[in-house]
């Protein structure tokens, strides 16, 4: 297995360590309630530098990236980010990533941990044609994110940026803590944030700068089991649960990520499904009985078996039992009574609108009252 540049940092931290897509990476500190609630009210800060980072540069680099994703990157910026899938040429899903432009011949692509091997390879193996070249970085970078409402003031007083002037899916480059870094204000929590790409070295000194800097925030440093929790709350999907090889993003209701306009692999089978409609759904469950609606538990509609849930929890801010799942479209609507199949016994949900949980506007080191949103909870 390998050790992200931050291990050290989070056995000090108390991380319990397990084995995540080949990383040994901390499941929790405090434990997954203490730290999902900290980052909804205040701030949490995560060790994310197990994902992958891509670098594509050349001629051809924007041509190339616009035929590899099914979004459309010719409606970037410069240091604008993108979500995208990518796409097999059957419409099921390779990985979904974010585009960094830099400009019109570099972009970065950050791709899941577990399948950065295999995006690599996929991507390559789409190169022929195009004037561009793949570097596959993930060794040269570490990555931080600090996410909540109290992030923006926490990262103020370490970093030259204005982080007032970049946007939500907006970085910059300046220094952190004194390091060069790419700062986006980009999470995976449904809150607000910034994530941090820096050289691995200075990784130790800038979580130790954060920590130190959001004591008086209610700072808590986050593992994987609360970056899940937190994602499921704002409905984000996660790759090997709402995605994979089978399933495509007309499926996961992800049409919004994709450019019609664009000529992307796969582009002709989703043309097909959104022309026939798509054989599942995916759909947000709240139950009305007590019980756990976990990952691959069945979905029914009175005896007809619907479908399959593919994360589900008691979600910690919402305080109710929740989950994603995959039914049939005509189980698809808002309010349709379900059953889920938990351990033996059918208990009842309702199909409900989703996100669960709604992101709240982004934080302004100018706003009059820094704490105000935390007091709300």
């Amino acid at each position: 297995m390998k050790k992200t540049p931050l291990y050290d940092e989070m056995v000090r931290s108390g991380g319990r360590m397990v084995d995540f897509a080949g990383f040994v990476m901390p499941v929790q500190f405090a434990g997954i309630i203490s730290e999902h609630l900290a980052v909804r009210r205040n701030a949490g800060l995560f060790d994310v530098s197990h994902m992958g980072e891509v670098l594509v540069s050349g001629k051809d680099a924007e041509r190339y990236i616009d035929k590899l994703v099914t979004n459309a990157v010719g409606k970037l910026s410069d240091r604008q980010v993108m979500y995208s899938p990518m796409c097999y040429d059957h419409g099921g899903c390779v990985d979904d990533l974010l585009v960094y432009r830099f400009n019109p011949e570099r972009y970065l692509l950050v791709v899941n941990a577990s399948n950065t091997d295999k995006d690599f390879s996929h991507m390559l193996s789409q190169i022929h044609g195009f004037s561009v070249k793949l570097e596959n970085l993930s060794d040269q970078y570490a990555q931080l994110a600090v996410q909540g409402p109290k992030a923006i003031h926490i990262l103020s007083g370490l970093t030259d940026l204005d982080l007032d002037n970049i946007d939500f899916y907006w970085f910059r480059e300046g220094l952190v803590n004194g390091s060069p870094s790419i700062v986006s204000r980009t999470g995976y929590t449904g809150e607000d944030g910034f994530e941090i790409y820096c050289r691995p070295e200075a990784a130790p000194a800038i979580w130790s700068a954060l920590l130190i800097k959001g004591s008086t925030h209610g700072i808590q440093p986050c593992g994987l089991g609360a970056r899940d929790t937190l994602r499921f709350e704002n409905r984000l999907v996660l790759y090997g649960h709402e995605l994979d090889e089978h399933t495509s993003p007309l499926a996961a209701r992800l049409n919004w990520a994709i450019g019609w306009d664009s000529d992307f692999n796969g582009k002709q089978a989703l043309a097909q499904e959104k022309e026939t409609g798509s054989k599942k759904k995916l759909v947000g469950l709240e139950m009305k009985e007590t019980g756990v609606p976990r990952q691959g538990y069945s979905v029914y509609a009175g005896e007809q078996e619907s479908g399959v849930v593919t994360s589900g929890c008691k979600a910690p801010f919402l305080d109710k039992f929740l989950a994603l799942a995959y039914v049939k479209p005509e189980h698809s609507s808002n309010g349709t009574e379900l059953l889920v199949d938990i351990r033996g016994k059918k208990l009842a949900a309702t199909v409900v609108k989703t996100p669960f949980y709604k992101k709240p506007p982004i934080s302004r080191l100018t706003d009059s009252a820094e704490g105000s949103r935390s007091s709300e909870a």
